[in-house]
């Protein structure tokens, strides 16, 4: 059995996390999986978004404890891979998360560009738990989004957030109802997907690489992204399109 599915339809590559009775909890299998469905769909010119989720009750639960007291220091690796090969996408990647992310689980999450979640998920950083501190990016993505203080409060209760609160603090994006979740998640990247892909693409590159620039670095970064973009015959197009519906 696959531990990690791949479906490419319309444009759209879904990537489920296929442990449900362990609650997708991660293995050194499992994230070699998902590396290289990873790599193969951001890789695809037909694929214009990517959904990741979980199959069953949990997006995932982190780390297998099995596996992280034999092969630790092999699945905190693998979590460095996988948060920058989402964050090197071409592609949006939304997470839809349909249960409980935990742990490295929920850094996965928080890795991708855009979180939509049933009322029925929670996230957590519970590391403190079991005596370790953040991994799988959750130092990096956690202070950004929600603050200093607020990020280290999360850590130290080492609490499972529920979806409205995630939602208020900014860790999820959108909350729906569970039997909505798979529509609201294909519906959002559908239309993503409408947009020319590389504007899609340097829009991205420009939004990450803004975090650690200057402002004057960031408008160079803008100046150099729109004279490509203008070039394209997308953009020729669309302002053609734009400026015949404005002189009807």
């Amino acid at each position: 059995m696959s531990l990690v599915l791949v479906d490419v339809t319309d444009y759209l590559a879904t990537v489920t996390l296929n442990r449900p009775e362990k609650m997708n909890a991660l293995t050194r299998e499992l994230c070699g999986e998902l590396i290289a469905a990873l790599r193969s769909v951001s890789a695809r010119p037909d694929v214009r978004a990517i959904i990741l989720t979980g199959a069953g009750r949990a997006f995932c639960a982190g780390a297998d404890l099995r596996s992280l007291t034999t092969e630790g220091d092999a699945l905190v690796a693998s979590g460095k891979q996988i948060a920058l090969l989402i964050r090197a996408a071409p592609q949006p990647v939304l997470a839809a998360v349909n249960g409980a992310a935990a742990g490295g689980g929920a850094n996965l999450a928080l890795a991708c560009d855009y979180r939509v979640a049933s009322e029925a998920a929670a996230i957590g950083q519970v590391f403190a738990k079991l005596g370790l501190g953040p991994d799988w990016g959750g130092s990096y993505f956690l202070p950004r989004l929600v603050g200093s203080s607020r990020a280290l409060e999360l850590l130290w209760s080492a609490r499972m957030v529920p979806a409205a609160e995630a939602h208020t603090l900014g860790l999820f994006d959108r909350v729906v109802a569970a039997e909505r979740l798979v529509t609201e998640a294909r519906s959002l990247a559908a239309a993503w997907a409408t947009f020319p892909p590389l504007a899609l693409r340097r829009a991205k590159e420009a939004i990450y690489a803004s975090a650690e620039a200057t402002l004057a670095d960031t408008l160079d970064h803008e100046i150099a992204m729109q004279h490509e973009l203008f070039a394209t015959p997308e953009a020729h197009a669309r302002l053609d399109a734009s400026l015949a519906t404005r002189s009807r």
